[in-house]
């Protein structure tokens, strides 16, 4: 099980479309300025909140100064119900991510979302949570899951980097327990890289990114895989890799 006891998050990232090739070369130049976390590779698993016609996701592809989304995440699946989740509701305001999480056991959270019975630990976050759920009037829309690896500054422990790949997901059966099956967004050989900084992108970084020909893009998982959806209903072909935030 992972741990976590940071709950409140605030940050810009950047996002990064990896070839196999560009990873590895990329890890190689890194080694001296990072170190892998202590968790190695996890599966993250993430149920994702919508109203009936999708107007958060909708929203967010129109590319907005302000977004948010809400999700139910786990590392790994689930394994009983007191396992630990996380509800997270993450925030976009021009360029600057914040990110609020309450921790519950997997139980607890089935009886939040279910039948409205709050947490044993509950504070302005759940009722933050409540808010959103009733203002929009939520309801589970999609499963996604992806594999991560983690990297921390050396120096800057501020400085997070995360390569995702195996990005999945599926629109039915839509629970945590149901084990991270889906259908894949991207190719096997293809990363998406985070990087996540409170401040500015250090200079070996971003001059390092340069060499590499690696260029920040706008990517949305779920993004990408609504519009994938909508196209598929609609005959029409998936560009890979389309650009939307």
């Amino acid at each position: 099980m992972k741990s976590d006891i940071k709950y409140v998050f605030q940050r810009t990232e950047k996002k990064y479309l990896l070839t196999e090739e560009q990873y590895n070369l990329l890890l190689e130049r890194c080694k001296k300025y990072i170190k892998a976390d202590e968790y190695g590779i996890t599966s993250i698993c993430n149920i994702y909140f919508d109203t009936d016609d999708n107007e958060l996701i909708r929203t967010s592809i129109e590319k907005p100064l302000y977004k948010e989304k809400l999700r139910l995440r786990s590392y790994g699946t689930p394994d009983s119900d007191e396992s630990k989740v996380f509800l997270e509701i993450k925030k976009k305001f021009d360029g600057v991510v914040y990110k609020r999480r309450a921790a519950m056991t997997f139980r607890e959270s089935e009886n939040y979302l279910n039948n409205g019975i709050k947490p044993s630990e509950n504070g302005q976050i759940i009722n933050e949570i409540d808010y959103i759920i009733g203002h929009y009037n939520l309801k589970p829309k999609l499963f996604l899951a992806y594999d991560r690896i983690a990297y921390n500054g050396i120096e800057d422990e501020e400085l997070r980097i995360t390569f995702d790949k195996n990005i999945r997901s599926r629109e039915n059966d839509l629970s945590l327990k149901s084990g991270s099956y889906g259908t894949n967004l991207l190719d096997s050989n293809t990363y998406l890289m985070e990087i996540k900084a409170n401040g500015g992108m250090p200079l070996w970084l971003a001059d390092l990114l340069s060499e590499l020909e690696i260029y920040p893009m706008s990517f949305s998982k779920y993004g990408n895989i609504y519009k994938k959806s909508l196209m598929d209903k609609s005959n029409i072909k998936f560009k890979k890799f389309e650009s939307i935030i």
